[in-house]
């Protein structure tokens, strides 16, 4: 049974993150982006996890993963995936020596190596990866040079992209070889421009938190989707300031120090990712390109938000018409599109066939993009 997931979201208890982040919000806003599994997000919060088995079983049948995100001693980011909210609290338990926001950040901080947390997560019978793994801040690859620097002898169930990179950033990393690629949206926030705009295709074979933690151990994943890595904003090497792209070797020369300003240039996703392919790209899934259909919407009638109320008004007879975001995005034929509006069929048309124009992101600024042939 192939199901879209987004196994990776916050809570009200992470920093920057939206209060109106609840169950109820984000299962909503699950119907609407057409996922049939999202990630509970910040499951080492109590108050979270109670959050969440008060919500009980949801009319829409989405299928809630209990998810967290951890952050090591050396400043690395860790995914954690758990069947069961039980596992999480005894999780917890077993980090709150080591961490003294294990009950109050819903993205706490352990003074554990990666090793020592992944040892933990694996003897309760769960999974771990590196968190956005190419980001040039908080992740394995900002810190370390491979997989085994940071996890020791623990092997990692899978590797999570991030915003800034597809599958083509890591399918030439030897290491990385036999490791399923998970895409997820990291959403701090319930708009559906945020929760869903990365996912990934799973082949679930049980449909239950179970099975989809099956499906990733076992490398199950049919699909990735979500961001050209142009509009991430740390695809390109830049000024963390005035975001001044450089090439690697011009940021070399200037001693990682933005002339213009003299910020700290940061190393951009897609340099790190050339720096450690260390052979030919395997053979992964299938990577589609999407874009959040409000922010088509919104470039197609040039408005300034997606929120004005013509976008809306577009955005609300698309759904109501093919049922889902990511169907409009990824399955509905662009003919069917077009008897609804014809600026959108040809965005979408554009979108599917790659013909977008990118202006890429870097040094914490998000790319842009654009169609040549898509018009109101």
């Amino acid at each position: 049974m192939p199901l879209y997931a987004d196994l990776h979201i916050h809570s009200p208890f992470s920093m920057a993150t939206s209060r109106s982040m609840t169950p109820e919000a984000l299962l909503a806003a699950a119907v609407q982006k057409g996922l049939a599994v999202l990630g509970s997000g910040d499951a080492l919060h109590p108050a979270w996890r109670k959050a969440w088995r008060d919500q009980g079983e949801n009319d829409a049948g989405i299928i809630v993963v209990p998810a967290a995100e951890v952050e090591d001693r050396n400043r690395v980011h860790h995914l954690i995936l758990m069947e069961d909210f039980d596992q999480f609290a005894e999780l917890a338990e077993l980090l709150a020596p080591h961490s003294r926001q294990i009950a109050t950040a819903g993205r706490p901080r352990a003074a554990l190596s990666g090793e020592e947390i992944a040892g933990r997560v694996h003897a309760l019978g769960g999974l771990i990866g590196p968190a956005h793994a190419f980001t040039p801040w908080t992740s394995i690859y900002a810190r370390w040079n491979c997989v085994r620097e940071c996890y020791g002898a623990e092997p990692i169930d899978f590797l999570e992209l991030g915003l800034s990179a597809d599958s083509s950033y890591g399918a030439a990393i030897a290491e990385l070889r036999d490791v399923p690629f998970l895409s997820n949206s990291d959403a701090h926030s319930p708009s559906t421009a945020k929760l869903g705009r990365e996912f990934c295709g799973l082949d679930v074979r049980h449909p239950s938190a179970r099975g989809v933690v099956e499906a990733v151990r076992e490398g199950r994943i049919t699909m990735n989707a979500g961001f050209f890595p142009e509009e991430g904003k740390y695809n390109r090497t830049a000024c963390c300031r005035c975001y001044r792209q450089y090439t690697l070797e011009e940021a070399e020369q200037l001693g990682w120090r933005c002339p213009v300003d003299g910020r700290r240039i940061k190393k951009g996703v897609a340099d790190r990712a050339r720096e450690l392919a260390d052979g030919l790209p395997g053979p992964r899934p299938p990577y589609v390109h999407t874009i959040a259909l409000g922010e088509i919407v919104r470039q197609v009638l040039g408005t300034a938000s997606s929120t004005a109320r013509k976008c809306t008004a577009v955005y609300t007879r698309l759904l109501e018409v093919f049922g889902t975001e990511i169907a409009v995005l990824v399955s509905v034929p662009v003919d069917e599109v077009r008897e609804v509006h014809g600026g959108v069929a040809d965005a979408v048309d554009a979108l599917r066939s790659g013909r977008v124009i990118l202006h890429p992101g870097g040094g914490g600024r998000y790319g842009r993009f654009s169609f040549a042939d898509a018009s109101p």
